[in-house]
């Protein structure tokens, strides 16, 4: 009973997902076409709600669920590493139409086939583990 509270908010973002249509792979191949607006949109909102959340966070100081306060670090400035790492992400949802979130979200959906992309994205995520010493950082 106490993860009840992660169920519910997994369960919430699932309906949105779904909802306003990220999940949908049709949607995502039209953002990467440049054929619609949507996801863009999407994503632009997501974008502008962190940048209120982060400064609303660091103007009023607020701290985590156990009372720590919360610490934003100054940005890397090696790009490279940002940019073979994004390329890397980004082709990976072009092939499979579907980020992190939105695999679990369609394999609620009962898209099957997303077992094959989450066994993948679990593959690479302990490849990286296993390469994370022997890269750039």
């Amino acid at each position: 009973m106490k993860f009840i509270k992660f169920i519910l908010a997994g369960t919430l973002f699932g309906i949105i997902m779904t909802k306003s249509e990220a999940v949908s792979w049709y949607r995502i191949q039209e953002m990467f076409r440049f054929q619609s607006f949507h996801m863009y949109g999407i994503i632009g909102t997501a974008v502008l709600l962190g940048v209120i959340s982060v400064y609303l966070i660091k103007k009023f100081k607020a701290r985590d669920i156990g009372g720590n306060p919360i610490v934003f670090h100054d940005k890397d400035k090696a790009y490279r590493k940002y940019l073979i790492g994004g390329t890397i992400f980004g082709l990976g949802w072009a092939l499979t139409g579907s980020c992190p979130g939105p695999m679990f979200v369609n394999l609620g959906n009962g898209y099957a086939g997303m077992v094959v992309v989450i066994l993948g994205a679990l593959f690479g995520t302990y490849l990286y583990g296993v390469l994370k010493n022997k890269l750039p950082h």
